[in-house]
């Protein structure tokens, strides 16, 4: 006797199942109404801290946003048709895409952090060979820590060296993805964007922990006494240095990161001030191990120098509208001006 929870086979062999199935198809891609801008961007990544903000600002401005992601976005990675239909015609393709760094550097944690990163970037890259009318301007994000550990002088895209390690490593594979995906008429910025400052990034824990007394400089590494360089931008700037170089006529790297980066130790004091704590308890090198251990990040994330200066951005005339440290702050965390 059957089971009645088996389904009865079908009349049709296996075989000719296997022969007559067809694989769904993705739903293709149809843009919606003209936006009152009458531009389209095309944001890939645009589910992270820094996509969905720029994602609002874009919309707030009048423009169509698509989204290029995985879960609940307009269009989803491996459906190159669809990517091909989404950038057509777009004016601007800004590549956010890839796995948080804020984890720890174990073989599987490493490998997602390269194959999130060149994967969509050479599938964008595909899309626009493809695309008959590609976007003018392809953004990709990049990081300043593709440069090295740096206390003795700053760097900037004429005058700085690229480091070493696994971090470098990643960065420098980004951007040879990514360049090496050019095509006439197409104007790429490989965006080496600093330590992005707003709600909801890397600077919640760094507010618990000043919240809880524990939010003195940041001790251990190459730099002695906390004066390792601690290049920022606030998420806002960011965004308005992507809509200058829209305009402008830069392309290759550019530094997106505040004129007056700190140290550690003015970080960790300016942010004390900024949410009324009076002191903190500086973090030597064994604790920091062991609280990144027991939060799985890296120490790298507060110990390398990052020195860096905007210089294209500055010489092609981009103002910031937060370039210091404490006003931004103030401005992120809702805190009335000192």
């Amino acid at each position: 006797m059957s089971d009645p929870t088996i389904p009865e086979p079908a009349t049709e062999s296996a075989d000719e199942s296997a022969r007559t199935a067809q694989p769904m198809a993705a739903p293709t891609f149809e843009p919606a109404a003209v936006p009152p801008s009458g531009r389209t961007v095309v944001i890939a990544g645009a589910s992270g801290f820094m996509g969905r903000r720029f994602a609002q600002l874009f919309r707030d401005e009048g423009d169509r946003v698509v989204t290029i992601g995985r879960a609940g976005a307009d269009v989803t990675w491996g459906d190159t048709e669809n990517i091909v239909r989404a950038i057509d015609g777009s004016a601007l393709l800004l590549n956010l895409a890839g796995k948080s760094v804020n984890c720890r550097y174990n073989e599987a944690n490493k490998a997602e952090i390269f194959r999130s990163r060149l994967e969509t970037t050479a599938e964008l890259g595909t899309a626009v060979g493809r695309a008959s009318t590609p976007p003018p301007v392809w953004m990709n994000a990049s990081t300043a820590t593709i440069y090295r550990h740096a206390d003795d002088r700053p760097m900037t895209e004429s005058e700085g060296d690229i480091g070493e390690g696994f971090s470098v490593d990643v960065a420098t594979s980004w951007e040879q993805t990514f360049f090496a995906a050019a095509r006439p008429g197409v104007r790429q910025v490989a965006l080496r964007t600093a330590i992005t400052l707003g709600d909801g990034s890397a600077l919640q824990p760094l507010v618990r922990l000043a919240r809880l007394g524990l939010g003195g400089p940041n001790i251990g590494g190459k730099t002695p006494g906390g004066n390792q360089r601690f290049s920022w931008v606030h998420l806002d700037d960011a965004y308005r240095a992507i809509r200058f170089l829209e305009q402008s006529d830069l392309d290759g790297p550019v530094n997106v990161s505040s004129p007056f980066p700190s140290t550690n130790r003015e970080f960790t004091a300016v942010l004390r001030r900024v949410l009324g704590v009076p002191f903190g308890i500086p973090l030597y090198g064994w604790m920091l191990e062991l609280g990144s251990r027991l939060i799985r990040t890296e120490t790298e994330l507060v110990l390398k120098s990052r020195w860096v200066l905007p210089e294209r951005l500055l010489e092609a005339g981009f103002e910031f509208d937060y370039p210091h440290l404490g006003p931004a702050l103030r401005q992120i965390l809702h805190k009335p001006a000192a």
